[in-house]
C-alpha cells in the first residue's frame, strides 16, 4: 500500500528546499539561460507530480489539512516556476 501522507512529507521537505535554492541560483549572475530552462523544466515536473499526489490523496478520502498542505505545495512549485519563468523572460531582453 502506498503511503501517500510519507510521500508528501518527501515533497514538502523537497519544496521547503527548493524554495529556499531557486531564488539564490536566480540571484548568481553566472546562471545560464540553458540552466534556467532546465530549472523550469524540474519545477514544472514537480508540479505536475504534486497536482496528481493532491488527486490521490483526495481519491483516497485523506482529511482536508492533508489535501491543503498538498494544495499549498503544489502552489509554491508553480510560485518557482513563475519565478523561474521571469527570468528566463528578462533574460531574453
Amino acid at each position: 500500500m502506498t503511503d501517500w501522507i510519507a510521500i508528501l512529507k518527501e515533497q514538502t521537505a523537497t519544496g521547503d528546499q527548493m524554495g529556499r535554492e531557486v531564488p539564490q541560483m536566480l540571484a548568481n549572475p553566472d546562471i545560464s539561460e540553458a540552466q534556467v530552462k532546465t530549472l523550469f523544466s524540474a519545477l514544472e515536473k514537480q508540479a505536475e507530480f504534486v497536482e496528481k499526489l493532491r488527486m490521490a490523496l483526495e481519491k483516497f478520502g485523506h482529511d482536508f489539512s492533508v489535501i491543503k498542505a498538498a494544495e499549498r505545495l503544489e502552489e509554491r512549485y508553480a510560485d518557482l516556476a513563475a519565478s523561474v519563468a521571469e527570468k528566463l523572460k528578462a533574460m531574453r531582453k
